[in-house]
């Protein structure tokens, strides 16, 4: 039994010279034990035939949004199916499209629609790999979450020599191992993961809060889980949809959730604090709404719960209600890791892969 054994991977293949390469990516995907839907652009089909992949991938290979009328949405379909979208090659189009969100065709439709890992394998020449275009999008798709698989150094087919060539079909195919090889890396742990701000009550209709989404906890119950761990999250309010495979437990005060990280805390492998926990709370909380007055309202607040917080929430593009976060691991020894800015979602995996780093040497 191959390493990727009942893995569902959408390869995607676009209109570039090494998408012959592609067709050597599935087959040993293939006997690596991938169970394989392959998209290719219309550009791509110039180089390859549809037929080579459905021979070698023995798999089905979706070309247009605009075929016969079929039961399902076919983007959708591909979307809800995938465990990975590997694409290989991106060729600089692609990226372009890919990072300003652009869905024109069944391959960019796919991407937006699912919420599978992506992972990129640009090729193309030295000259538009270098361009300052290119390289700006290929940071926006990094910081989005999106993993790169850098291009080789070597004879391109243009006739010069240079980065751009599309890494080896083996290469490819060991990141995507390595990929799946984390997905039980924390198999048999258990995660409690705060995350969200919290609400102090004033009156039964007001309270203190703060803009905090959830995001950045949400991300890293949902990579611990996908690891294999069994994960905890004590969540404040957010409308955010709770990961697959985590046990949510939703609390609203800074106390409650005080209270629900304790009821765990001696039987966890880890604790990941996300949350933004209120730094003040009312010294009394009014059993009814306090009435509007022409005067001024004085409130008096008293000191909550400490917290330690290793987020710049004031940097732009960082903390709360973005996408992003820059963030700075401190560890026992003294160390200070500095991570640059991030998808949250990728962030969260630094986070996860440093502690693994730590449960191992325990």
């Amino acid at each position: 039994m191959g390493a990727l054994a009942g893995r569902r991977i959408v390869l995607g293949v676009t209109g570039g010279i090494a998408a012959f390469k592609a067709v050597e990516v599935a087959s040993l995907l293939r006997k690596e034990g991938a169970e394989l839907r392959v998209v290719m652009t219309r550009a791509a089909a110039s180089f390859v035939t549809p037929l080579t992949f459905r021979e070698v991938a023995n798999a089905p290979v979706a070309e247009t949004m605009w075929g016969a009328p079929q039961h399902h949405v076919a983007h959708i379909s591909l979307a809800s199916f995938a465990e990975m979208v590997l694409v290989a090659p991106a060729t600089a189009n692609f990226l372009a499209k890919a990072a300003a969100g652009i869905a024109d065709d069944m391959l960019t439709t796919t991407l937006l629609a699912t919420r599978a890992p992506l992972l990129f394998a640009p090729a193309m020449n030295t000259v538009m790999w270098e361009n300052p275009v290119t390289q700006e999008n290929v940071r926006r798709l990094a910081t989005r979450g999106v993993q790169i698989i850098p291009p080789a150094v070597g004879m391109l087919a243009c006739g010069t020599t240079g980065a751009g060539r599309l890494p080896e079909p083996e290469e490819i195919v060991r990141v995507v191992k390595e990929h799946f090889a984390r997905v039980q890396s924390l198999a048999g742990r258990r995660i409690l993961v705060t995350a969200a701000g919290t609400e102090e009550p004033l009156d039964p209709v007001r309270y203190l809060g703060n803009r905090s989404t959830g995001r950045m906890g949400y991300a890293v119950a949902a990579e611990a889980a996908q690891r294999g761990a069994e994960v905890i999250l004590v969540s404040g309010p957010t409308p955010l949809e709770t990961p697959a495979g985590v046990r949510r437990v939703d609390v609203r005060t800074a106390r409650e959730m005080y209270a629900a990280v304790l009821a765990d805390y001696d039987s966890v492998d880890a604790v990941i604090k996300a949350a933004a926990v209120a730094d003040y709370r009312p010294a009394e909380t009014a059993e009814q709404k306090i009435k509007k007055s022409e005067g001024t309202l004085t409130l008096t607040l008293t000191r909550n719960l400490d917290f330690i917080v290793a987020n710049n929430v004031a940097e732009q593009n960082a903390g709360f209600g973005t996408p992003t976060n820059h963030a700075q691991i401190f560890y026992a020894d003294g160390r200070m890791e500095e991570c640059p800015m991030m998808a949250k979602s990728a962030l969260a995996g630094v986070i996860l892969d440093r502690l693994e780093d730590v449960i191992r040497t325990r």
